[in-house]
This record gives structure tokens, sequence and C-alpha cells, in this order.
């Protein structure tokens, strides 16, 4: 072992600072050029800011920790595009924040579910899981047909979206209340899961 590489494993500061120098380096030229590509900043296509219902419905979504079990990325596999339809492009996730993007899959891939199932089945399986997927492990989510959607609180995270670059126009977010008005969170999930995937599919 030479005296540079022994000072450097036994300097534990010294080892700390090339540590975060590497990731450092290593982040930078993941994400730099991301930056710069016009495929992460431009919508694909289609795809435009969720209305209010399913915006309310996206934060139900991320609330219960569902991308734990579902991915919203197809990748461009032959075995994936035949079972999930077009393969994920980052233009689609233009106006996530977070992203559903993800490796996990205990449950299938939902970034083309949208108009796949009728609204009945996807309340009966939140409802139920197993009611319609026998094998599914998926815990029932019932409880939120008697929770209703906040109306101030959506056109509050539109506003903030607006400044953040989402196009939304004052006319919808000021119909926003209005949009959601009588609905609950089951609702919101539920139509948040009938747009995903729309627009690439339909191309």
């Amino acid at each position: 072992m030479s005296q540079s590489h022994k000072k450097l494993e036994t300097n534990i500061g010294l080892m700390a600072v090339f540590i975060i120098v590497a990731i450092s380096l290593g982040g930078l030229v993941e994400i730099l050029p991301l930056i710069f590509q016009d495929q992460v900043q431009n919508p694909a296509p289609g795809v435009k800011p969720y209305p209010a219902l399913q915006l309310a419905g996206r934060d139900v979504y991320i609330r219960e920790g569902c991308y734990n079990c579902h991915s919203q990325m197809v990748r461009p596999f032959r075995s994936e595009t035949e079972r999930y339809g077009p393969y994920s492009v980052a233009g689609e996730s233009v106006y996530d924040r977070p992203f559903q993007w993800g490796s996990k899959r205990t449950g299938p891939d939902l970034a083309r579910v949208g108009g796949r199932y009728s609204d009945e089945w996807h309340y009966i399986h939140l409802s139920n899981p197993r009611d319609v997927v026998p094998e599914s492990n998926m815990p029932p989510y019932d409880w939120l047909k008697q929770r209703p959607v906040d109306g101030k609180l959506v056109q509050k995270k539109m506003r903030i979206l607006k400044r953040f670059g989402d196009p939304y126009t004052d006319d919808q977010i000021a119909k926003a209340a209005e949009a959601v008005a009588g609905k609950n969170e089951m609702d919101a999930l539920v139509a948040y899961l009938q747009g995903l995937g729309r627009a690439r599919s339909a191309r």
C-alpha cells in the first residue's frame, strides 16, 4: 500500500472530503446534462397540467405512498411496451413534482392505466382490491370516501404551481373549488388514475 493511500485511509477528515468530491462530481455528470435538455423542460405533446380534481387525487396518491408499490415508468423494452404501452419520456413528467418514475413494482406500473378500466372498477378495487384481483396484497382504501376534497387547498396549490411555471389560467384557479365541490378523496384518486398516460397512449 502506498503512503498516500495509507494516509487517505487513516485520516477520516481527508477521506470524507474525497468522498464528498467524488459524489458531487458524479452527481453533476448525471444531473447537469438533463437541465439543458429540451425534453426535460418542455411537455410532451398533449401533456397539460392536472385539472383540479386530478391534482387533488395526485396528492392523495403521494400521501398514501402508492409510489412505494407502483412505478410510473415504462422502460423502452419490448416486454414493457407490449404489456403497458409506449415507453415513458421525460416530457410526460414536466408537471410532476415529485415525478413518479421508479423501479419498485409490488403492483403493476400505472403510467398508462388511464382508460384501461372503468371508473366502477377503480372504485371497487380501491374499496377492496381482492374483489377484482383475488391475489392482490394491496390494502383497502374505502375510508377515502369519507374524506371530502378541500377546494380552497386545491386553489392554493394551483397558485403555487403557477409560480413554478405550470400554465394554469386565473379562470382555472378561480373555478377549482367549484370543480371539486361535493367530491371525496376517492373520487379524486380515481380521476387521477384515469388521466394517467392518456396523452402518450393516444399518439
